[in-house]
């Protein structure tokens, strides 16, 4: 049985319409990202799909010691909670330390635990404690059918709002490769299942300081995964990808953000008659 996990007035579920999560990967500066934002609602607008706002206030893990990271936990949250009030959009927030949850769930709606701390118990029960939804995505190295145990953790702090993420597994030392059998697996637990299209398409530090991409290729699996019947796609976008400050070879423009989000919704409409 497919269950359906509620955030503000959108449901989410492998059974109905997509959802779109997005944003830039990281706050760049407070106007950049409120801007960013009201362009990608907009666009999304158009498809009659819900939008879920991604943020990043801190992206912890960065191939570099001088990559940029962001605004920090309190600076962060507060232009967070300047866009989701402008905005009227429910909000995603990455979490990668227990003690920060608590504070970002008095703004985000879904704390999300970054792939490569999917294990790590103290963080996942931090989350879950909160009572928000909590998306985990799939570690490069995990098997699919490992995020059970994942779930039971959840469920242990007696949170039933879950949500689980593919971003691709590890091939080799440079390159990910996104296995759709994951998808399906993952479904199998009952709970929403969400493709992160642009980090499927990393080069993890390929560029030596900085980690690489093809962001051409994300629509390419977006369509393929939407093709399986899921609850979501994440994607990163920027107006600008090779000026961004994190992550731009494999974020979206705009251009390619229209015409992926078009494409994506008519696939899942599509795959949602069948029976």
């Amino acid at each position: 049985m497919q269950k359906t996990v509620k955030i503000g007035n959108i449901k989410i579920s492998n059974t109905l319409p997509l959802v779109f999560m997005a944003g830039t990967c990281v706050i760049e500066s407070e106007k950049h990202y409120i801007d960013t934002a009201k362009k990608l609602k907009q666009i999304i607008a158009k498809t009659g799909h819900p939008y879920i706002l991604k943020a990043s206030f801190d992206k912890a893990n960065r191939t570099s010691l001088s990559a940029y990271r962001g605004p920090g936990l309190a600076k962060g949250l507060e232009i967070l909670e300047k866009a989701k009030r402008l905005l009227k959009l429910p909000l995603l927030v990455d979490v990668h330390e227990p003690w920060q949850a608590e504070e970002a769930a008095r703004v985000a709606d879904i704390l999300q635990i970054p792939a490569f701390l999917c294990r790590q118990t103290d963080l996942i029960l931090a989350c879950a404690a909160t009572g928000r939804a909590v998306n985990v995505k799939k570690g490069q190295f995990l098997a699919p059918a490992a995020m059970e145990q994942v779930i039971k953790k959840i469920e242990s702090e007696g949170n039933h709002n879950i949500l689980l993420t593919e971003r691709g597994a590890s091939f080799g030392y440079g390159d990910l490769v996104v296995d759709m059998r994951s998808l399906e697996i993952m479904k199998q637990f009952g709970y929403p299942v969400i493709f992160d299209a642009t980090h499927s398409v990393q080069k993890p530090g390929a560029l030596g300081t900085a980690t690489g991409g093809n962001s051409a290729l994300a629509p390419v699996l977006a369509k393929a995964a939407t093709a399986l019947g899921i609850a979501g796609v994440f994607f990163e976008a920027h107006p600008k990808p090779k000026e961004a400050l994190s992550d731009g070879p494999n974020s979206l423009d705009m251009k390619q953000t229209e015409k992926m989000t078009r494409q994506l919704c008519q696939i899942d409409a599509l795959v949602k008659t069948f029976k």
